[in-house]
């Protein structure tokens, strides 16, 4: 990659991220498989998901979380409107805001695909030996530590 350097020492480094990209990757593809059966796209269920998550927030504060531009965020959001999943309601301290809050059919849309998701995972986990599990474990511990860093 041009423009990156990778010092020769942060070589294992590299080749760590470089596997658990890839098979994070993979595994989120064979996931986004499961969400076809929530009746949602992959696209609005991500949106749905900060908004029922994170909850009330303003267009552009969804648009950035979701790495995209405020008019794709704006179409989004107007589907899952329309779907009665999300509402538009002023915010009360600045009323030229929109806020996006999640309605009580968006939870549980939301609640259905994180549920699909978690038993097909647990599906294979289930294939894992007992050591296999704990090591799993211990990653997803680390990962989580890993995500959270700023």
């Amino acid at each position: 990659m041009q423009g990156s350097h990778i010092p020769r020492k942060s070589t294992r480094h590299a080749r760590i991220a470089d596997e658990l990209h890839s098979a994070a990757i993979r595994l989120l593809r064979r996931l986004r498989k499961v969400e076809d059966n929530s009746g949602i796209t992959a696209p609005r269920l991500s949106a749905l998901s900060v908004i029922v998550f994170t909850g009330p927030l303003a267009l552009g504060e969804l648009a950035a979380l979701e790495q995209v531009k405020p008019p794709t965020m704006t179409r989004l959001v107007s589907a899952l409107a329309a779907d009665g999943l999300v509402v538009r309601v002023a915010d009360g301290a600045d009323g030229r805001l929109t806020i996006i809050r999640a309605t009580r059919k968006g939870a549980t849309v939301m609640a259905r695909a994180r549920a699909l998701r978690i038993d097909a995972l647990a599906r294979r986990l289930a294939s894992l030996s007992e050591q296999e599990l704990r090591q799993v474990e211990r990653g997803a511990e680390v990962m989580r530590r890993v995500a959270d860093e700023e």
